[in-house]
Parts: C-alpha cells; sequence; structure tokens
C-alpha cells in the first residue's frame, strides 16, 4: 500500500503540471516572454547594422588668415563679388571652404538675381556687414543685416534680390569644390 501512496502524490503532481501547460493563462504568458525574448534579439541585430561606417578624412593643419585688403580678389563665383580666401580648402583637404564675400555696389538686379542652386552638402552665411535681399524657395524673400545667418539645405533654389554697397558676407561651404547650377526662370 505504500507504493500505492507514494504514486499518487507523484501523479497528482505531474497531472498540475499538465493542466498549467495547457490553461490559457499559461499559454499566453509563454507567447508573451518568447515575444519579448525575439523583440530583444530583433532590436539588437538591428542596432548592429545601423552602426555608420566611418570614413577617412583627408589629413588637415592648421589655417590663419589675417584681413588684408589685397586678398580681396574678383577670381570666384559671381562676377559682382570680391572674395577674401581664408585658406580653410586647403588646410581641410578640400573638405570645406571659407571666404569674405564683398559684393560690388551698386546692385545690378539684371546681373544679380539669378535664380540658381549649389551641389553642395552644407552651406551657411553670415552677414559680417551691410545688408542682404534674398529669395529662398520654401522661405521668400528675407532681409539679412549685420549679425544676420542663415544655413541653405543642399540644392536649395535660392538667388540674391539686392544688397548695400558695404555688405560683406563670410559663407562656409562643404565641400570646398562643388557645382553651380542657374536655373531659367
Amino acid at each position: 500500500m505504500a507504493t500505492k501512496k507514494s504514486r499518487k502524490p507523484a501523479a497528482r503532481a505531474a497531472a498540475k503540471n499538465s493542466a498549467q501547460k495547457k490553461s490559457p493563462a499559461r499559454k499566453a504568458s509563454t507567447r508573451k516572454m518568447a515575444a519579448k525574448s525575439n523583440a530583444r534579439r530583433k532590436l539588437k541585430g538591428k542596432g548592429r547594422a545601423a552602426v555608420p561606417v566611418k570614413r577617412a578624412r583627408p589629413k588637415q593643419r592648421v589655417a590663419i588668415s589675417h584681413h588684408r585688403e589685397e586678398d580681396f580678389k574678383a577670381d570666384g563665383l559671381r562676377a559682382y563679388a570680391k572674395y577674401r580666401d581664408l585658406g580653410v580648402a586647403d588646410a581641410s583637404g578640400g573638405a570645406a571652404r571659407a571666404h569674405v564675400i564683398r559684393l560690388v555696389g551698386p546692385c545690378d538686379p539684371d546681373v544679380v538675381s539669378k535664380l540658381h542652386f549649389h551641389d553642395v552638402d552644407f552651406q551657411m552665411v553670415y552677414v559680417l556687414k551691410g545688408w542682404v535681399k534674398t529669395y529662398m524657395e520654401g522661405v521668400g524673400e528675407t532681409m539679412f543685416q549685420t549679425g544676420s545667418s542663415w544655413t541653405q539645405p543642399p540644392r536649395i533654389k535660392h538667388l540674391i534680390m539686392d544688397y548695400s554697397d558695404d555688405v560683406e558676407l563670410l559663407e562656409v561651404i562643404l565641400p570646398a569644390e562643388f557645382k553651380t547650377v542657374e536655373l531659367a526662370v
């Protein structure tokens, strides 16, 4: 009889485990745990794939530029402007360009106001002196004066509408060499 009694608790325990395995609450709990486990695995896998590959940067050096009037040259992109290169293109291995631009007055809209875009990665302009009125696609007409700045997203259509006779702009562009496309209106 002792043998029969010892079998009964073992049988009851097995039946209880079997019932727990089959219960809907137990099945739902098991599914949730499996889903969490799979979700973690998916996130970890996605995280590894999203790591950006670091590109080798060109070797850079220090660029020092002091103001000298004779450094303003009419050898840049626009005939109505004089440019003072700040040495950033050479120092950055072509990664960026920075120059001070003097727009030669008085402004002639027939020459200046040409809709165009630049094929660049980044462009920022800061008004050092005077004022300039621009048009940018999606923004409209904007007046900038001493202390104002703006960025122009890559390939944004824009033009200069007017400027003061004494305007000076600091422009930073990435990369140093880029294409400018004038558009027919």
